[in-house]
């Protein structure tokens, strides 16, 4: 599926194209991306080479992955080499992206980011967020690059009583000796390192931590409940639910959650973390279940997970973020659940 080839998709990329941002400051600058054709950042890399060819902002876009085949077929219509350019990245093996492109913004978001991934690879899940982060940021520190921004996630918060949402200040409990850890636990260490580039080489960083993100940008992998549900409704087949769905979550469509990110990135504070959330889209997994089974004129099936499976669950039954810091930028989420489940059915479907 080729977002770009939507309508709805393209007009709502646009008019985040149009936010009163301070674009000016990425004008004639090198951008680099990793994790690009990932949920949240190939949504990113979208609205830059659509303000690059709507605005001419003459953005130097550097998108790194595994693989340029992924990277070419995912973002036709537009060309490496005339609209980006492509960098082999590998976050596992801390090697940097093999490019000579000196990088003004470096916005890193490769990780691995869903429960069937953590379950099979806490390994590599570690390595990745702490030695690619490691690689990027020290290739920050030796450019004396203008920004590192870091995507998070509300894992890093861990467990606590009550159903009140998490600021950023909030820290709960991480059993460090249950695998599944193995992504929070190196999210916060990852958040620790970049503080540390900062403090002994000058690193001008933010921080972002996204709740439960959602959209048509999703990869075909993607086991998040949020990337099931969407798939089973939209080609007609019942929603399998494997809990009672009560966990609270900040959820967040995509394009919101992207334009979220480029705020903080031009406006943010440095040495700043930021929650990213709506507040029209706090619920639970089985209302945000029941929204998609609507939708698509489904049914919700609820089953019990098989021991498998819940390796890779969440453990916060509270996931619920404040918004307010993030607000306070001048950011607000335009789709509630409703419509986000609305505008990803349709781009699906088209």
């Amino acid at each position: 599926m080729n977002v770009l080839a939507s309508n709805t998709y393209i007009e709502d990329i646009e008019n985040i194209c149009k936010f009163d941002l301070p674009w000016q400051k990425l004008a004639g600058r090198s951008v680099l991306i990793t994790g690009s054709t990932g949920l949240i950042c190939s949504c990113i890399a979208d609205i830059l080479l659509i303000r690059n060819n709507r605005f001419e902002s003459n953005i130097r876009l550097v998108l790194a992955g595994r693989s340029r085949k992924k990277i070419v077929e995912r973002f036709k219509p537009f060309e490496e080499e005339k609209d980006y350019h492509f960098a082999y990245f590998d976050a596992v093996s801390g090697n940097a992206p093999n490019t000579n492109i000196k990088f003004d913004y470096i916005i890193h978001g490769a990780s691995n980011a869903h429960p069937a991934v953590f379950s099979k690879q806490p390994v590599e899940t570690m390595l990745a967020n702490l030695l690619g982060t490691n690689v990027l940021l020290k290739i920050a520190a030796d450019n004396h690059s203008e920004r590192f921004l870091y995507i998070s996630s509300s894992e890093v918060y861990g467990k606590k009583e009550g159903n009140e949402p998490y600021s950023e200040t909030d820290y709960g409990y991480v059993d460090i000796l249950n695998p599944r850890a193995c992504y929070p636990s190196s999210k916060r260490a990852a958040e620790t390192l970049c503080a540390a580039y900062s403090s002994e080489y000058g690193v001008d960083y933010v921080t972002v931590r996204p709740g439960h993100i959602y959209g048509p940008t999703m990869t075909e992998s993607d086991s998040r409940a949020s990337a099931q549900f969407a798939r089973n409704a939209v080609n007609g087949e019942d929603i399998v639910m494997k809990s009672a769905g009560t966990q609270l979550r900040s959820y967040c469509y995509v394009i919101d959650c992207a334009s979220a990110i480029l705020t903080v990135l031009l406006k943010g504070k440095c040495g700043e973390a930021y929650n990213i959330s709506n507040p029209k889209s706090v619920v639970t997994v089985r209302q945000l279940a029941e929204a998609a089974a609507k939708e698509g004129n489904v049914n919700l099936v609820i089953q019990e997970s098989s021991d498998k499976e819940k390796k890779g669950y969440n453990l916060m039954d509270n996931s619920s973020l404040t918004s307010d810091k993030l607000e306070a930028l001048g950011w607000k989420g335009v789709n509630n659940v409703e419509r986000g489940i609305q505008k990803t059915f349709q781009i699906m479907k088209q």
